[in-house]
């Protein structure tokens, strides 16, 4: 008889507590340190408490991954109740999340670890896909490991910065281009390429028209998606962002769910307050199951 399939992540891939329990995801929280003060996140932090932090100290939180030791534990909780174990991992080159899994998996034959090649909710979409798999009942561990694989290299995930001062803390930007871009009222687009961060189109005005014509760019741009659902993930969102997302997307009119969702406090760290984001896996709407 075939094993029972647990589906897990680690809480990078920032779905909402509703979508967790709706395709029976399990989390292993990463770490945040604010200060000497460790955190655990999803649990007892959250980004409004990080930007606070940043406001009054101007001092970055730095966040972690679990080490091989807490993935193996966690693995071990599921596979102990035979259960096999497909795990989403950060994408292998943002993260050390994905190389520790990997390393706890290797004396356990019961866990498949996949490379999202991704972050946040690009990773929360491959989680998502999966769990769907499993409730189909046609594939083993094994098979949905590598389906889920494959769909990683269609992902499209991208961001919208409103300001570049957590990415100049970071170092993930010079000086002088954090005080240009404060000068022309610049805002650039992250996009996550062949697995890493890249700065996409830069964009110029207000938040709310540039979160509109990044949207219409990026849809124009990645125009084959699966319409099965969209992401829209955000740090932290002003109701004219909002807006500007719902414009948009009642323009396109061809997601059949469009799920909201605020970034937990680890990727929140790397982006700052009025990020926004538009994620969906590029790769059309027939084959997947």
């Amino acid at each position: 008889m075939a094993n029972k399939i647990q589906i897990t992540a680690d809480s990078t891939i920032d779905l909402s507590p509703e979508l967790y329990e709706r395709f029976n995801i399990k989390i292993l929280p990463f770490v945040v340190m604010l200060g000497d003060k460790s955190f655990t996140d999803g649990v007892d932090v959250k980004p409004e408490d990080i930007f606070r932090h940043f406001d009054k100290t101007g001092e970055l939180p730095k966040t972690g991954a679990r080490s091989p030791e807490d993935f193996a534990d966690f693995f071990k909780g599921f596979t102990d109740q035979g259960f096999d174990v497909v795990h989403i991992g950060i994408g292998a080159e943002l993260s050390s999340g994905y190389s520790n899994a990997v390393l706890a998996s290797q004396n356990n034959p019961h866990v498949y670890v996949v490379d999202s090649r991704t972050l946040s909710s690009g990773s929360g979409l491959l989680a998502m896909y999966a769990s769907e798999l499993v409730s189909a009942g046609k594939f083993t561990a094994e098979q949905i490991a590598k389906k889920v694989g494959e769909r990683a290299y269609y992902g499209q995930s991208s961001f919208i910065i409103e300001k570049l001062k957590f990415l100049y803390k970071g170092g993930r930007c010079s000086m002088l281009s954090m005080l240009g871009a404060n000068l022309m009222h610049i805002k650039p687009s992250i996009k996550v390429t062949d697995g890493t961060n890249k700065v996409g189109k830069k964009y110029i005005g207000s938040m709310e028209s540039c979160v509109k014509k990044y949207m219409e760019d990026i849809l124009r741009e990645f125009n084959n998606p699966d319409h099965t659902r969209v992401m829209i993930t955000y740090s932290s969102i002003t109701d004219g962002m909002k807006k500007s997302v719902q414009e948009v997307l009642e323009k396109y009119g061809k997601f059949k769910e469009v799920l909201y969702t605020q970034a937990g406090s680890v990727i929140s760290s790397h982006c700052g307050p009025n990020t926004a984001g538009i994620l969906y896996l590029n790769d059309g709407d027939k084959g997947h199951y």
